[in-house]
């Protein structure tokens, strides 16, 4: 199946640039939009990557503003704006995805690599439709939320699946997820077999790592929740997802928090149970299940 590409990447990348040449220019954000039509609170969602300006002549406004003449350095802005604003593919999932989660799918497609730690749940692209059904169905009472969600959240779990099963450069993912994780049933003990074959198969696939990190083991252990950090080779920053306390999604760029984050998944996966050795501890889960 050929790659998915989306605008999430080129908006990021759009809004960084802006922000880049407005500092250059010595201008804040208050005297940037002066005169312009939009208010300083859009220029700070198109600087972030939140949103995108709606129209090709806003964007020449702002570079002429920042004193952008060079031709190519223009039309190199206008097609990256014109990038940033299709659809992308996950859209017609949007009113059922919570705070950021939008932002996160169109990065986790344009993603060359992903490294993620998982100490809550199995990570969902490595879950099996069963236990994502479990999953959801299990929180559909205390969520309040509908059949028609639950649904539409499996389906949307299945295609981002699909990143890393695809045939055509399918993202390299190494994945830890927490002993913790896989001993806690979801649905039932035939959901957790079916979950742990599952992990098996896609784990030999050459582009997936799965490591386990033992509830024994003494090792550093980030204990803030899960994160991913997301590399796109030479054509973008990488950034890393994090989830807050109330389910948001947030999207961190500095670059000295990412380098952070990947530190902590660099000890982690030193203090995992090394790849070669899933497959055996995940046989031993299932028949001690």
């Amino acid at each position: 199946m050929a790659a998915k590409r989306g605008p999430t990447v080129r908006r990021l990348q759009l809004g960084i640039e802006l922000r880049r040449l407005r500092e250059r220019a010595g201008f804040t954000m208050e005297e940037a939009v002066v005169g312009l039509g939009f208010s300083q609170p859009k220029l700070s969602r198109v600087e972030k990557g939140d949103i995108g300006l709606p129209k090709s002549g806003d964007l020449r406004a702002l570079l002429d503003r920042y004193g952008v003449e060079d031709p190519d350095d223009v039309d190199f802005l206008v097609e990256l704006h014109r990038d940033s604003l299709s659809r992308g593919w996950w859209s017609t999932y949007r009113t059922f995805l919570p705070s950021g989660m939008a932002t996160y799918i169109g990065l986790e497609t344009d993603a060359k690599a992903i490294q993620a730690w998982e100490p809550n749940f199995v990570l969902g692209l490595l879950q099996a439709k069963s236990y994502a059904r479990a999953l959801l169905e299990r929180a559909k009472v205390v969520e309040e939320t509908t059949t028609e969600y639950v649904e539409r959240g499996i389906t949307l779990r299945m295609e981002r699946k699909e990143q890393v099963t695809r045939e055509e450069s399918p993202i390299e993912l190494w994945a830890i997820l927490d002993e913790a994780v896989l001993r806690r049933v979801m649905g039932s003990s035939d959901v957790m077999r079916d979950q742990y074959r599952e992990i098996r198969e896609l784990a030999e696939r050459d582009n997936i790592t799965v490591q386990i990190f033992p509830m024994a083991s003494v090792s550093y252990r980030y204990g803030r929740g899960p994160f991913q950090v997301l590399g796109f080779g030479s054509r973008f920053p990488s950034v890393v997802q994090a989830d807050d306390a109330s389910g948001a999604v947030s999207v961190i760029d500095k670059p000295f928090e990412v380098l952070k984050y990947s530190r902590r998944f660099e000890a982690m996966r030193a203090g995992a149970l090394a790849p070669e050795e899933t497959p055996r501890f995940l046989d031993q889960l299932a028949r001690e299940i």
